[in-house]
């Protein structure tokens, strides 16, 4: 019998590049975004392989999330694996600046759109006695840096979120693994800096970094491991990096 597993934010980057790695494996999926016509196109890809169900919701959206998951079949809420992939980060700049419009948004994105998922799925998983949670932290979530402030603390509060979730679901026998990813290059930096492009391409220039495959790589390591076996704890760099603001650059 496959297994399924819920994506959020499936439409790019790690969340995108998670679908098709599970795929490979004959992991069915659910996955989730707000671009119905990115997720379409990721299922046509993906269709020959697994099955494939698509839901379209902001995870910043309690309402939204609530309704687009309970909507799911039976079937489909015998979930093995949750992702919680999807965030933001917005702005860069110091705190006295900082613009409230993006602290929400990443606060709610980051903190609450990871939580209101989580709630609507965990149940399902405590019902059968099993299950994987996946959350994608940051780097930043365990060392702050200048100008990362709020982003930095959304990130912070996710780790705090998957150790909670791993003491208060370990007598359900769900494994929690949290990941903490370095620079990887996605869409991440265009929507910190809003669309500039030449900022977005300079976080990235004169080194090697990570890409998402990369990351979707561990985690499809984490989620085959035996059933007595969890990674927890996992930080991720490229070899150019040793800490947030330390990147060897040629």
């Amino acid at each position: 019998m496959s297994k399924l597993a819920i994506i959020t934010g499936a439409t790019s980057g790690i969340g995108r590049a998670t679908a098709v790695a599970f795929a490979n494996l004959g992991i069915d999926l659910v996955i989730c975004g707000r671009r119905i016509e990115r997720l379409n196109e990721l299922k046509e890809e993906l269709s020959s392989k697994v099955k494939v169900h698509t839901l379209t919701f902001d995870v910043r959206d309690r309402e939204a999330v609530e309704t687009a998951l309970n909507s799911l079949p039976e079937e489909l809420k015998q979930v093995d694996i949750l992702l919680n992939n999807a965030g933001n980060a917005h702005g860069l700049g110091t705190i006295q600046d900082g613009d409230v419009a993006d602290w929400d948004a990443m606060i709610d994105g980051n903190v609450k759109g990871l939580l209101y998922v989580s709630k609507v799925v965990m149940p399902w998983m405590i019902a059968r006695q099993t299950g994987h949670i996946v959350n994608i932290s940051s780097i930043a979530g365990k060392q702050t840096y200048p100008n990362g402030n709020v982003y930095c603390a959304s990130k912070a509060a996710v780790e705090a979120i998957s150790e909670g979730m791993r003491l208060d679901l370990n007598p359900h026998n769900i494994k929690v693994t949290n990941i903490a990813p370095g620079a990887v290059e996605t869409e991440f930096s265009m929507v910190r800096f809003k669309g500039d492009a030449q900022k977005s391409d300079a976080v990235y220039q004169g080194f090697q970094p990570l890409v998402a495959e990369d990351i979707a790589d561990i985690i499809a390591f984490t989620v085959t491991r035996p059933a007595h076996v969890v990674l927890a704890d996992i930080l991720v760099y490229p070899t150019a990096q040793a800490s947030p603001a330390v990147i060897k650059r040629q």
